[in-house]
């Protein structure tokens, strides 16, 4: 081979072996519903770092003012609750960049669907109407995302309900409604229609709003903004009857709202959103809560929704009064990047963070 030729070669192997090595990181996908927009706000986010780049055509126009989102394991469709319109949005996801497709026409809903969730399976969508005081549950199409709303459906609750959790089994579905200072419990069939569970409304201390339920099904955390405690209820894995949990309430911070779990169920953490903070616990096996080391911690402003990432190496904090999301990482043993602490559970801020334009009503992130 002629040496012109050697080196030439030379440069192109070189040049290939770069593009390999300057590949694109391992990403996955963030939605946002960002109500004064009327639209999703889309972001592809780096598992490393969880840094946040803008899809090409986000936000994605949506009906109006939505306000909670969906996205079943597939990870075919979004669905955006809009609660000034009283519909659902279908949305098809790019299987190669993530952007947004709606389909048409939207699915009516009760009047003001204010929450939104899914079984694990991704058979069944569940709406908690907030001003018709009640829960529309859909059966979904799996090859089309379209739904479908079972008998029965919609199912009445107390009046003004705000929010509603499903446990990973998806045999239970619990709904908050502030006014009564209680959560309302409901068996799920296999066809999809509820049934009240023993004890079906459960007081719980003076105002409540946020929910969570571990991975495990084995307690239901609710915040209490106007005592700034969490508390820890105990769900019963045949009946969905609750209980209070061994010393329950736990302190948390001022005016405590959000609240999400971590994968592991390992750890607990709450938006104070009084307080400008994140309370982080760790939760015992049998659901006792313990400030982790340094808790609260700061770096958010007037948060009121907390998601931890599927992955569990990071916290994303939604603002009330912000247009930006902010992230902590999650220490999660002694080779956390850029940790603050060997603290386990505990939140570093980072200076990664998203701009939706304006501030955020809820988010999604997918696994992949």
């Amino acid at each position: 081979m002629m040496p012109g030729r050697v080196m030439s070669l030379l440069l192109l192997m070189s040049v290939v072996a770069a593009f390999v090595g300057c590949s694109a990181a391992p990403t996955h996908l963030a939605y946002l519903t960002v109500p004064n927009l009327n639209s999703v706000a889309a972001y592809r986010v780096r598992n490393d770092s969880a840094a946040f780049t803008a899809l090409v055509g986000s936000p994605f126009p949506a009906g109006l003012s939505p306000s909670s989102i969906y996205v079943p394991p597939s990870n075919r469709f979004v669905y955006v609750a809009n609660q000034e319109s009283n519909d659902i949005s279908l949305f098809t996801i790019d299987s190669n960049i993530g952007s947004l497709s709606e389909i048409f026409p939207r699915t009516p809903t009760a009047i003001t669907p204010v929450a939104i969730t899914m079984n694990s399976a991704g058979t069944f969508l569940f709406t908690v109407n907030q001003a018709s005081s009640n829960i529309s549950v859909y059966s979904v199409n799996a090859g089309t995302g379209a739904l479908k709303q079972v008998a029965g459906s919609p199912f009445a609750t107390f009046p003004n309900p705000t929010g509603l959790v499903l446990t990973p089994s998806g045999k239970f579905l619990y709904v908050v409604n502030p006014n009564q200072s209680s959560i309302f419990g409901y068996a799920v069939s296999s066809g999809g229609e509820l049934t009240q569970v023993a004890g079906y409304q459960f007081a719980v201390g003076t105002g409540v709003f946020g929910m969570a339920v571990d991975p495990g099904g084995k307690f239901l955390y609710v915040t209490n903004p106007t005592a700034s405690t969490v508390s820890v209820l105990l769900i019963n894995a045949s009946t969905g009857a609750l209980s209070n949990g061994p010393e329950s309430p736990f302190i948390s911070g001022t005016t405590p709202l959000g609240i999400a779990v971590h994968p592991s169920g390992q750890y607990l953490y709450v938006a104070n959103q009084g307080g400008n903070s994140v309370s982080a616990f760790s939760v015992a096996p049998s659901g006792v809560l313990t400030q982790i080391t340094g808790s609260p911690f700061t770096g958010t402003t007037t948060p009121i929704l907390l998601l931890v990432d599927p992955n569990g190496n990071f916290l994303y904090a939604v603002s009330q009064s912000s247009k930006l999301v902010s992230v902590f990482s999650i220490t999660l043993n002694s080779n956390t990047p850029n940790a603050l602490t060997t603290q386990l559970g505990a939140l570093t801020t980072s200076l990664q963070s998203a701009d939706t334009g304006a501030s955020a009503s809820s988010i999604f992130v997918t696994t992949r």
